[in-house]
């Protein structure tokens, strides 16, 4: 069966996005998407994985196991602040019931256990800045390299419109540390006003894989090898969630050598 590397979003509420490592053709990265109005409820209970739920746009009562995590999510959209987000570890039920309208993102990769569950506030989070120019864009780190996990990488960037990211290209998809690590990747691609499109090409330096994706808003892109940057197009913003996990839980990457000149330009 052939690779696919876009996956669209189901029509209506409940879980419209189904990634895993089966369907994905793949080994680490698991993504789920729920689109719920006010009462619905959107839970899980991964034995093996441990997840990270991101709170995309709107509020929900949160439950670990036997713990009250709170009503979580202040934001309408992706474009409106940071998010809360919640580490579960492996083993145990999750629900996240709507208080209104919610976007919620489930990110999950392999995990033993033995780190708590815990509330990750906007406030824990800060945006950093990267590249310049038309490849300036916006980074928040959720779960980084260096806050506890056993697999997960968790970040989200807006791109304004016009302007290029994960770019210069660069892959991770050789477990060849300290050069390189191998990490596969989900894009949860928005687009603000909705109605835009991006662009995002995945291509590997002999092209036996080369596709160029046109990205619509709520569309998900599948980065199993290559190079994968973005391209955000005049009057349209993009925003994308990316998870990331492979064996090790170190972000190591490598520039295409043929544009390394652009850091020093």
């Amino acid at each position: 069966m052939q690779q696919q590397f876009l996956v669209k979003q189901k029509p209506g509420t409940g879980r419209v996005v189904h990634v895993t490592p089966e369907n994905a053709k793949w080994t680490y990265v698991g993504f789920d998407l729920w689109n719920l109005a006010e009462g619905g409820l959107a839970t899980g209970n991964d034995g093996d994985r441990e997840t990270c739920l991101v709170f995309i746009g709107g509020k929900g009562k949160v439950r670990v196991g036997h713990q009250d995590m709170g009503t979580l999510g202040q934001r309408r959209s992706p474009f409106e602040g940071k998010p809360w987000s919640v580490y579960v570890p492996p083993g145990m039920v999750w629900s996240v019931e709507a208080t209104g309208d919610l976007t919620l993102a489930v990110c999950t990769a392999p995990g033993k256990g033995g780190l708590p569950p815990r509330v990750i506030s906007p406030d824990e989070l800060d945006i950093e800045t990267r590249g310049r120019d038309s490849n300036t864009r916006y980074v928040t780190n959720i779960i980084p390299e260096t806050k506890p996990a056993e697999s997960l990488l968790v970040v989200e960037v807006i791109t304004p419109g016009g302007n290029s990211s994960s770019y210069p290209p660069h892959k991770h998809d050789q477990d060849n540390l300290p050069h390189e690590s191998l990490l596969e990747e989900t894009y949860y691609h928005r687009i603000n006003p909705k109605q835009g499109f991006a662009m995002q090409r995945v291509y590997t330096d002999d092209r036996s894989l080369d596709v160029a994706l046109a990205v619509e808003d709520g569309d998900v892109t599948l980065v199993p090898k290559g190079y994968h940057p973005c391209a955000a197009m005049h009057g349209y913003d993009l925003y994308y969630l990316n998870v990331m996990a492979g064996p090790k839980r170190i972000w190591k990457f490598h520039n295409a050598p043929e544009h390394e000149w652009l850091f020093k330009s």
